[in-house]
C-alpha cells in the first residue's frame, strides 16, 4: 500500500469494456498486480501508485477529449512490439517530442494510454 501525500494524485480509475482482457495486459506488460473486488472492479499496484480499472462499455479515448495516461519505461521500440504482441492496438506511432519520444495505444480493454522516454 502506498503513503497517501496531501496535493497529489492518489488514485486513478479508468474504464475497461474487458476487465480480465485489461488486467492480463498490464500483469503481462508491467508486471502490475491486481486485486479484484466483485466482477466489476478490480485495483492495480504499480509499485508506485494505485489505481482500478471498472467495467464499462465506455473507454478513455484521446480523440474524444478524455485524459492520457502516459507510463515512461526506457526502449519504446521494445514496448511497442510488446504491446503488440500482447493484443494493445497502436493509435499513433512512436513520435519525437521536446524532451523524449512516445506513441500512443489501446489495450485489448479499450483504454488508450501512451508509454514515453527520455532515451
Amino acid at each position: 500500500m502506498h503513503e497517501s501525500l496531501p496535493n497529489t494524485i492518489d488514485y486513478v480509475e479508468m474504464p475497461s469494456r474487458n476487465l480480465a482482457a485489461t488486467k492480463k495486459f498490464f500483469s503481462a506488460l508491467f508486471g502490475w498486480s491486481f486485486v479484484d473486488y466483485g466482477p466489476d472492479y478490480a485495483s492495480f499496484d504499480d509499485g508506485r501508485m494505485t489505481g482500478g480499472f471498472f467495467a464499462s462499455e465506455k473507454t478513455t479515448d484521446v480523440s474524444a477529449g478524455a485524459p492520457l495516461v502516459v507510463f515512461y519505461r526506457l526502449g519504446v521500440e521494445k514496448m511497442r512490439a510488446n504491446v503488440v504482441d500482447l493484443g494493445g492496438q497502436i493509435t499513433r506511432e512512436i513520435f519525437e517530442f521536446p524532451g523524449g519520444r512516445r506513441f500512443h495505444f489501446r489495450e485489448p480493454g479499450g483504454g488508450e494510454f501512451a508509454i514515453w522516454s527520455d532515451k
